[in-house]
């Protein structure tokens, strides 16, 4: 039986920590928090991330580090993009030799623009084929109430990723493998920010021509910045790239797209963020994203407008007629 330590209790840490029980694996989920740690162990249920939600019998939590960790086949990292450098380090030293590391995390680290996979080698001193990343159209909620999903589980080492695939997958959730790393990560990572457009854009009254609109045009901003990084293109059409982007852009379960749906309405990035009471990882990586594509000379114009909204305090309104005003170019040229 694969034993699995679950590092993160929130939302989708919670999610992942109970598919890995359906599939058959021995899980114990980690958090700083006794009382959460209690419900999830002894009533089944997780009243923070998702209150009223049964889960497995099966799955304890604990706030014993070294408990969760001992004898861990799989160290799943489940914690928001820009504490994880932080909290990798206090971890690393309690990690199993031979572990796989598994990021569950969708992002770009702000000051070094390092993708997670690369904070996790960097920090945990582990080779790149002892890490997997996880990413596809994954609502947390939706998983939990076990309607049918599929995920990409994403790994430099075939036969690492096939280790996951096999872990993660039940009659619900269906995962898939693929050696693109470098693609797996960037869908994942920028679709958040191209949510937080369309939830702007729907907060403004805007309707499904505009948010159809900055949803294509957001895949080719991912496309552009895929390729001068050395991805597969052929990631962004599967489902790290558009399954991904779909699901984060259209759903009222999306923390990124409510989020800008709040500021398109008229609030402020605080009290957005305040609303949700979750990490929206789009509004902390949007400037990272935006600072790795400059480096490469890749053109993002809709990150570059959501960039100015969070950090410039620009109303929404004003992104939109900035981004419709741009010199009229064909399709395939767009954004260059």
């Amino acid at each position: 039986m694969t034993t699995a330590a679950v590092l993160g209790m929130g939302s989708w840490g919670t999610a992942f920590a109970a598919v890995l029980v359906d599939a058959g694996c021995q899980v114990r989920l980690f958090g700083g928090d006794p009382v959460l740690a209690s419900a999830v162990t002894d009533r089944h249920e997780n009243p923070v991330a998702h209150p009223g939600v049964a889960l497995p019998p099966a799955l304890v939590a604990t706030t014993d580090l070294a408990h969760a960790l001992a004898g861990a086949d799989l160290v799943v990292l489940a914690v928001p993009a820009q504490e994880l450098r932080r909290a990798l380090t206090a971890w690393s030293p309690l990690l199993p030799r031979d572990a796989v590391l598994v990021s569950l995390i969708k992002g770009v680290e702000l000051g070094t623009t390092l993708r997670m996979s690369e904070v996790i080698t960097e920090v945990a001193a582990v080779p790149d084929s002892s890490v997997v990343v996880v990413s596809g159209p994954n609502l947390a909620g939706e998983v939990l109430a076990h309607q049918p999903a599929a995920t990409v589980v994403a790994s430099v080492s075939a036969a690492t990723a096939q280790r996951v695939q096999a872990a993660c997958h039940t009659w619900y959730f269906r995962p898939y493998t693929n050696t693109d790393v470098v693609g797996t990560e960037l869908g994942g990572a920028v679709k958040n920010v191209i949510a937080l457009a369309v939830g702007m854009a729907a907060g403004l009254g805007f309707g499904e021509n505009t948010q159809a609109s900055l949803l294509t045009r957001g895949l080719a901003e991912i496309a552009r910045l895929g390729a001068a990084l050395g991805a597969d293109p052929a990631t962004f059409a599967g489902l790290a790239g558009l399954g991904d982007l779909v699901a984060t852009c259209s759903s009222p379960l999306s923390r990124n797209r409510t989020f800008g749906v709040n500021l398109g309405r008229g609030m402020s990035v605080a009290e957005a963020g305040q609303a949700l009471h979750q990490t929206a990882e789009g509004v902390k990586s949007a400037p990272a994203i935006l600072a790795l594509a400059d480096a490469h000379g890749v053109d993002m114009p809709i990150t570059a407008q959501v960039v100015r909204v969070l950090r410039d305090g620009v109303a929404p309104a004003q992104v939109v007629g900035r981004l419709m005003g741009r010199e009229a170019k064909p399709e395939q040229a767009a954004g260059r």
